[in-house]
């Protein structure tokens, strides 16, 4: 019984504690190293979190400059969408030779679709429509597609960089890096 004269079940008296409500040196020693392992395990994951700020995330792009195949892979007065998706660009070869336009709309940088019936570069965000050439004549773009550097690599392959781009605007297109005559 206790002082209320209650009784108390010698069941409900914690097994960490003795007579007195003390807690005895056994469950002390206990719930201490539980205590320690949940201050540790706190600390190291702050720490591990901090650690993760010194290596930062990396975007892995496809490579700027690359080959695209020879000249004589690419049907003359036709577009080339083989490298729409994994580079961003349009390969165009014409009776004078070939360039490489982007795949960007200039109005809001949408993707255009080849529309090969009408022959012309459709952007399916605000119908903007561009030329086999790549200039604007219709829609909200402000001007045209812009053209990457072409050239040909010693191995007789099209060397595409994206890197260096050509605006027509700026009279960029008379320049023979953005011009590949084959």
């Amino acid at each position: 019984m206790n002082k209320d004269n209650k009784f108390i079940p010698k069941a409900s008296i914690g097994k960490d504690k003795d007579k007195n409500g003390q807690i005895d040196r056994k469950s002390f020693i206990g719930w201490l190293s539980i205590g320690w392992l949940a201050f540790a395990a706190a600390t190291g994951g702050y720490f591990i979190s901090m650690i993760r700020f010194l290596f930062p995330n990396v975007l892995f792009e496809p490579p700027q400059s690359f080959k695209i195949g020879e000249p004589s892979d690419f049907e003359k007065g036709k577009v080339d969408l083989r490298f729409k998706k994994q580079y961003n660009i349009w390969v165009v070869r014409n009776d004078e030779g070939m360039y490489a336009l982007s795949t960007v709309c200039t109005h809001l940088g949408c993707t255009p679709n080849w529309l090969s019936t009408e022959r012309k570069f459709k952007c399916p965000c605000h119908g903007s429509g561009f030329r086999i050439s790549g200039i604007n004549f219709e829609g909200p773009a402000p001007r045209p597609l812009e053209r990457y550097k072409i050239s040909l690599a010693s191995d007789g392959q099209v060397i595409v960089d994206k890197n260096k781009s050509f605006k027509q605007e700026k009279g960029e297109w008379e320049r023979e890096e953005s011009f590949l005559k084959v």
